[in-house]
């Protein structure tokens, strides 16, 4: 049996000019950054992915279970994954199951979390920077990135 025959013919697309005039194009930005987080633990037979301080979840608005992308300043490793919650006040930041392989204590991350908007939401928007010290407590929160200077 052939292709078309039994899953119906490929079709393309329409260029971009006779699409419907009222469909919304998105626009992934960063919502959420723990910059300068330092790694606790690295729990490779962990169930859960990234555990992060609830008190740190909560500042930079990042939700349980909500998918974060981890930037391993130290390493260059990237990854995508999830966050969980650890314990209020603890300062924890642990790469857990599989992860682990990517990041060790005393490492130093990013971790980001993004959001889909439509076009008419964006000139509204700012995102939650929140800049840790190497004990991951907070030391700053700001809702821009400062202009990189030549």
């Amino acid at each position: 049996m052939a292709w078309s025959e039994r899953f119906g013919q490929i079709t393309h697309n329409p260029p971009l000019h006779t699409r419907n005039a009222s469909l919304e194009m998105y626009c992934t930005l960063l919502k959420s950054k723990l910059h300068g987080a330092s790694v606790t633990h690295s729990e490779l037979e962990y169930e859960g992915s990234c555990a992060v301080d609830a008190d740190l979840l909560r500042a930079a608005n990042i939700l349980e279970y909500e998918q974060i992308q981890i930037y391993n300043v130290t390493n260059g490793e990237r990854l995508t994954t999830y966050a969980i919650r650890a314990e209020e006040g603890s300062g924890v930041i642990s790469v857990n199951g599989a992860a682990a392989h990517k990041a060790q204590p005393g490492d130093r991350l990013i971790i980001c979390a993004y959001v889909g908007l439509e076009q008419k939401e964006l000139a509204r928007f700012k995102p939650t920077l929140v800049y840790l010290d190497e004990s991951n407590r907070i030391s700053r929160i700001r809702n821009a990135i400062p202009i990189q200077a030549a």
